[in-house]
């Protein structure tokens, strides 16, 4: 579905990402983690189309980034910006939604259709200013948008950044639904809980390199790559790494629940 081969981006002498390679699959939920400034938002943005590679080749579904269509990309994947305010553009919340379905779906019941099953999914009024809402409503929204396109790919930015626990609950079983009904997801994301309760797999970036790609618990276990990319562990995986022997196949609470009952 989406492969980079020695993709290298920069302006002018500033070099951004170096030499990155990797292949998402279809279906795959993949998150992009790694220190701040370490290129990851550039390199979902060339994931996109957004961006094109100074040397090296993207392939989304097939296509060849560097010649094509942004506009015609955008069937096909739907990307959610870290901030909700550099993507919202209609004065309403209807509009908003509405505005990306028009572009990639011809039929206006079926634009009509999507749109209130994503203002009810989100319980969003649809008469609403989006710039009176708060910061998780106006997230809640952008991705509302991107979601009534029903596109194979999502690359998400950060998507729970700035919510509580109740609102990023709230996207991230969304999300996960998609996922589950075969959407693939790259998502870029700080928060090592989040990923540990979501994700399969990680790619590791550091200074714009990759430098780690493995299962997200691989990945939690690893404490020189960790380390390498200015990260920690989630928690349970951490408190297992700190037990020690015994302990080496914990994961979850369930897991730590059963080894404390199984050495008792």
């Amino acid at each position: 579905m989406l492969r980079l081969n020695k993709v290298d981006f920069g302006y002018e002498a500033r070099s951004i990402i170096r030499d990155v390679s990797f292949e998402i699959d279809a279906g795959q939920f993949v998150a992009l983690v790694g220190e701040n400034g370490a290129g990851k938002s550039t390199l979902c943005r060339l994931c996109n189309g957004l961006l094109k590679p100074s040397s090296g080749t993207v392939t989304l579904d097939g296509k060849d980034t560097r010649n094509a269509r942004v506009s015609d990309l955008a069937r096909t994947v739907a990307y959610l910006f870290q901030n909700p305010d550099r993507q919202i553009c209609q004065n309403t919340v209807r509009d908003e939604i509405m505005f990306g379905l028009e572009y990639v779906v011809s039929d206006t019941e079926e634009q009509s259709r999507r749109c209130e099953q994503m203002l009810s999914l989100f319980a969003l009024d649809g008469r609403r200013e989006p710039f009176s809402m708060s910061r998780g409503e106006r997230q809640q929204l952008a991705l509302a948008s991107i979601l009534a396109r029903e596109p194979k790919v999502l690359i998400l930015d950060e998507p729970t950044t700035g919510l509580d626990y109740r609102e990023c609950m709230f996207i991230m079983e969304i999300i996960s639904h998609l996922h589950k009904k075969g959407a693939t997801i790259l998502m870029i994301s700080h928060d090592m809980e989040v990923v540990a309760d979501f994700a399969d797999r990680a790619l590791v970036l550091s200074k714009g390199r990759l430098i780690g790609d493995d299962t997200v618990r691989a990945l939690m276990k690893n404490r020189a790559l960790l380390s390498e990319a200015s990260l920690l562990p989630a928690q349970i995986p951490a408190l297992a790494l700190e037990l020690g022997a015994g302990f080496e196949q914990v994961f979850t609470i369930d897991d730590m629940l059963k080894r404390i009952k199984e050495t008792q």
